[in-house]
């Protein structure tokens, strides 16, 4: 079975991209009209930088973080919470045989790009790029 991908992890296929872009375009939208009525989404802008779909299309891992960085863990409970109407409003939009189930982790990927930046950036690393240079 050439091409494609075992279940124990290893690269999503090119159908887990594209439904997890739909999935996440769906949402976004979904958060941008802030027809959920939800007081610890209140005064957040959401982003929403990646979706995981699982292989068989019915998890959507769904990664947000508030504009800002504030209360995340808040935001993260509240979206998980009215994650059923969430996935009425992606079930409406994008169109599926099985509206996946979607759940909602807080996004870490700025965090971690930020320590690699300052790893980078540290004096140990430019001592060794400086010395490269001679």
């Amino acid at each position: 079975m050439a091409g494609r991908s075992k279940s124990g992890g290893g690269m999503p296929s090119q159908r887990q991209l594209r439904v997890g872009e739909l999935v996440r375009h769906a949402l976004a939208e979904a958060l941008a009209r802030g027809h959920i009525q939800d007081p610890a989404l209140a005064g957040h802008i959401i982003t929403v930088p990646e979706v995981r779909m699982t292989p068989d299309l019915k998890l959507a891992t769904c990664f947000v973080m508030p504009l800002g960085g504030r209360e995340v863990d808040a935001v993260v409970a509240a979206l998980n919470r009215n994650a059923k109407f969430l996935r009425g409003e992606i079930g409406r939009q994008v169109e599926l045989k099985y509206t996946p189930e979607v759940r909602f982790r807080a996004d870490t990927s700025f965090e971690e790009g930020a320590k690699i930046d300052a790893i980078l950036r540290s004096d140990a690393v430019q001592r060794d790029l400086g010395e490269d240079d001679e």
